[in-house]
C-alpha cells in the first residue's frame, strides 16, 4: 500500500480485515494459553471450525508468520466450502435451549447470550457489541434490537435476561462506572471479547454450529426479508441458508396460499 500512489478503499477494508482477524487469532491463542510458536494444525482447525468464515483471512497472518520462522512452515489454512459446514439438528437446538434457559451449567449472562446465538442466529461478534440502549427489561416485557425490529422474547427465554439485567456484572467496579455494555469485559469500558464468551459457551454448544442450524430452520417458516431485517442479516446471506434448507420465499407462499 506504502508503493500505491492511491490507496482504494476496498483495498484499505482488505488490510484493516487482515489486521483484525490477525488481532483475534492472537487474542484467541491467548485465551487457549497457546503460545505462537506452539501453533500446530489441530489449533487452526478448532479456530475455524469455531467462527464465522472470515476467520479463513488469518491465513494472511499465519503466512507472514511463517515467512517469518514464527510458526512451523507446514502450517496452512483449510480453505473453506461453501455448504460444508456442521450445523446443530433440530433435536441438538432444543437441548441446547433447554440448557441456556433451565441448565445450570452457564451462569446467567452465558445463558442470556446462549439464548440470542440459539434462539436468534447471531454471531457472538455481535451479541458481545450489544448495549443496553439495544435492550429493555420491563415487568411487562424483555425486548432486544437485533436487526430492524424489536423483538420480544416470551417466556421462558426472558427469564436470564431478567435475572441478568440485574446483576450484569462489572458494574460496580472502576472499569465500568457508567458502561452501556451489556457484556461488559473486565478491561476499563471494553465489552466482552468474543472469544472469550465463544469459549465460555463451548462446553455447552459450538456458537457457529448452533447458529447455522438456527438460520437453517428459520428459513423454513418465513420469508428471507423479514428474516434478514429482523436479526440484522444481508438477504443474500439469508438466501444461502434459504436455498440449502430447500426452504425459498415461493415455497413460503405456497404455503400460505394452501393453508
Amino acid at each position: 500500500m506504502n508503493t500505491m500512489d492511491t490507496v482504494t478503499h476496498g483495498t484499505f477494508l482488505r488490510a484493516k480485515q487482515t489486521v483484525t482477524v490477525a488481532i483475534d487469532f492472537l487474542n484467541w491463542l491467548h485465551a487457549q494459553g497457546i503460545g505462537l510458536g506452539d501453533l500446530q494444525r489441530v489449533h487452526l482447525d478448532t479456530w475455524q471450525a469455531e467462527g464465522p468464515t472470515t476467520r479463513e483471512v488469518a491465513d494472511r497472518f499465519l503466512r507472514w508468520a511463517v515467512k517469518s520462522h514464527l510458526v512451523a512452515p507446514d502450517l496452512k489454512m483449510t480453505p473453506h466450502r461453501r455448504g460444508t459446514s456442521r450445523k446443530l439438528s433440530a433435536a441438538e437446538q432444543d437441548q441446547a435451549v433447554q440448557a441456556a434457559v433451565h441448565g445450570e451449567e452457564l451462569n446467567t449472562r452465558d445463558r442470556a447470550a446462549a439464548i440470542l446465538v440459539i434462539v436468534f442466529g447471531q454471531q457472538i461478534e455481535h451479541v458481545v457489541r450489544l448495549t443496553w440502549h439495544d435492550v429493555a427489561v420491563t415487568d411487562q416485557a424483555v425486548t432486544v434490537r437485533l436487526g430492524k425490529t424489536e423483538i420480544v422474547l416470551p417466556a421462558p427465554l426472558d427469564q436470564p435476561w431478567r435475572d441478568f439485567a440485574v446483576s450484569p456484572g462489572h458494574d460496580l467496579t472502576a472499569a465500568h462506572p457508567d458502561s452501556a455494555w451489556v457484556f461488559r469485559g473486565s478491561s476499563p469500558g471494553q465489552h466482552l471479547l468474543a472469544s472469550s464468551l465463544r469459549n465460555r459457551l463451548r462446553s455447552t454448544f459450538s456458537t457457529r454450529a448452533a447458529r447455522l442450524g438456527t438460520l437453517h430452520e428459520l428459513t423454513k417458516l418465513a420469508p428471507v426479508a423479514i428474516i434478514a431485517d429482523t436479526l440484522g442479516y444481508s438477504s443474500a446471506t439469508i438466501e444461502r441458508h434459504a436455498i440449502a434448507s430447500a426452504a425459498t420465499y415461493a415455497h413460503y407462499i405456497a404455503a400460505i396460499l394452501d393453508g
